[in-house]
Parts: structure tokens; C-alpha cells; sequence
């Protein structure tokens, strides 16, 4: 009898907090203020969410010179991080950049850790079931860097070597369809990927063209042999699944800031100076989302 009871009140505990789960789970869905919406279980804020709490949280990468990393001060510099400031500008809130990396993009928008990735975010179709992008703002396609002693210059040539990818990139998706007998040593961030590429524990390393040209200008030893592999992509801001009303703002903010040259102005602030004359800009920049 003694332990029936015991058991009755186990079993009682356990449906109470089931329920308790239920409710809460309820009460997020139906939410307002932080958690303004929410689309199959993803969380986001609203436009007017994120101007009533007046912080605007955008992704960023901390590691990916020059698009978005950290200088000597302490400080995030960037093309991507130029556009973030004047996007919290413009909307009037504070900004609040977080770091994040390729692979936790898609999951730092559903569980609303940030309201916007700006982190080199290539559309593609598989991601667009899973985030809204906005229009874009860059064209990229994809490049191999390998050290001059044994310079890689087709994907070919990869075959039965070892290429270096960032987890969650357009790379690892493309040589992994592609070609399958690329072996791919993976990192989750870039500086472990280009300290792997530096010591020797991959032939080469792959990702966006403009970035592994940008690094190999400033690491002398290394050089891009494939410069543009694969189709020439955009890429765009992304928000929450069904986070409408911060999709149409971005959306027409991008189409105002074409009409002052923006984000020519944000190439000559942040990547001129690295590139010089080896990249002609209107072949990486987009405005107001005309590609």
C-alpha cells in the first residue's frame, strides 16, 4: 500500500509538470515583447519588437577578416559590420553584435539569439526553407588557397587530398556533392581552419573567394590557385521563417541606400585597402538588390 502511494504521487508530479511544459510552450508561441512571434517553434522579434526594446541584435562573424572580425582593439571591423551600424542607425536602436560561426547561423535565428545574420550568408535553396534572406548585397563564388610549394589550380586536382572546409559553408556542400573523394578535414571556425592551412594539416583550404583572396594578399606563402569555382552566388541578409515586418524593412532599406551608393562607400571603407586593384568591386558589390 505504502509504496502504490509513492508511486500515485511520482506519477501525479509527472503529469503537473507535463503540464506545466504545455502551458509554457503555449504562452511562448502566442508571445509579444521579446518573443514577438514565432513560425514552427523558431522565436523572433517583430519590427516593432526590436524598436520597443531599442536593440537591434545582429550576427556577425568575429573571425573572417575583412567582412566581419575583431581588430587589436578590441573592436569588430568589417564590410558585414559596416552595414550592421547603419542599419541599427537607421532603425534608431542600439546595436548588439554577436559572434557567431557558419554552422550555428540557421540556429542563432530560430531560438532568437540574434534578429539578423550579416555573416557572409550565401543563398542557397536549402537555407531559404529554413530563413527568410532579404535582397542581396554581395556577389561571391567559392575559391581554393593552397602554400606556393604545391599550389592547387583546379578542383581536379584535389582528388585523394586533403581539403580543408569551415563546417556549415557553401565549400563543405559543394565538394561534398561534387567530389567525394576530396577528403574534407573540417573546422568550426576560420582562424583554426587557416592555422590547420598554416601548419600543414591540409593540402589547401576552400571557402568564399573574396575571403581566402583577401587572406593569402595579407600571409604571404599561400596562394589562391582557384580563384572562382562553382556557380556566382549572392549574398543577403537573413531574418527568422515568417519574420515579415523585419524582412520588408530590411528589404526597403536596401533599395533606399542604393539611391546614396552605399555599399560602394562600405567597399571603399573596409576592403579597398585590402585588395587594392586585384578585385574589381562591381564584381563583388551589390545595390539596392539589382544583381
Amino acid at each position: 500500500m505504502k509504496l502504490r502511494k509513492i508511486l500515485s504521487a511520482i506519477m501525479a508530479a509527472a503529469v503537473a509538470v507535463s503540464l506545466a511544459a504545455c502551458g509554457g510552450n503555449s504562452g511562448d508561441n502566442s508571445g509579444s515583447g521579446d518573443n514577438g512571434g514565432s513560425t514552427g517553434g523558431s522565436i523572433y522579434r517583430t519590427l516593432d519588437d526590436i524598436k520597443s526594446a531599442g536593440s537591434l541584435k545582429i550576427g556577425v562573424f568575429s573571425d573572417k577578416n575583412p567582412f566581419g572580425y575583431i581588430d587589436n582593439n578590441g573592436e569588430y571591423q568589417g564590410y558585414d559590420v559596416y552595414f550592421a551600424k547603419r542599419l541599427a542607425e537607421d532603425l534608431g536602436t542600439e546595436l548588439e553584435l554577436v559572434s557567431v560561426e557558419a554552422a550555428n547561423r540557421v540556429e542563432f535565428l530560430e531560438t532568437g539569439k540574434v534578429d539578423i545574420i550579416l555573416a557572409n550568408f550565401t543563398v542557397t535553396e536549402e537555407r531559404a526553407q529554413k530563413v527568410d534572406f532579404a535582397l542581396p548585397y554581395m556577389k561571391v563564388a567559392l575559391g581554393v588557397v593552397s602554400p606556393d610549394s604545391a599550389v592547387i589550380t583546379s578542383a581536379e586536382e584535389l582528388g585523394g587530398k586533403s581539403l580543408i572546409v569551415v563546417k556549415g559553408t557553401t565549400a563543405e556542400t559543394y565538394f561534398t556533392d561534387n567530389y567525394p573523394d576530396v577528403k574534407l578535414v573540417k573546422f568550426d571556425e576560420y582562424n583554426e581552419a587557416y592555422s590547420a592551412l598554416q601548419d600543414g594539416r591540409g593540402d589547401a583550404f576552400s571557402t568564399d573567394n573574396t575571403e581566402v583572396l583577401a587572406w593569402a594578399m595579407q600571409n604571404p606563402g599561400f596562394t589562391v590557385g582557384v580563384e572562382s569555382l562553382g556557380s556566382i552566388d549572392t549574398i543577403a541578409p537573413a531574418v527568422t521563417k515568417g519574420n515579415e515586418t523585419l524582412l520588408n524593412w530590411i528589404n526597403d532599406e536596401i533599395t533606399a541606400l542604393a539611391g546614396e551608393s552605399f555599399f560602394h562607400a562600405d567597399y571603399d571603407a573596409t576592403l579597398a585597402s585590402v585588395y587594392g586593384d586585384a578585385v574589381d568591386k562591381e564584381n563583388l558589390v551589390v545595390e539596392g538588390g539589382a544583381v
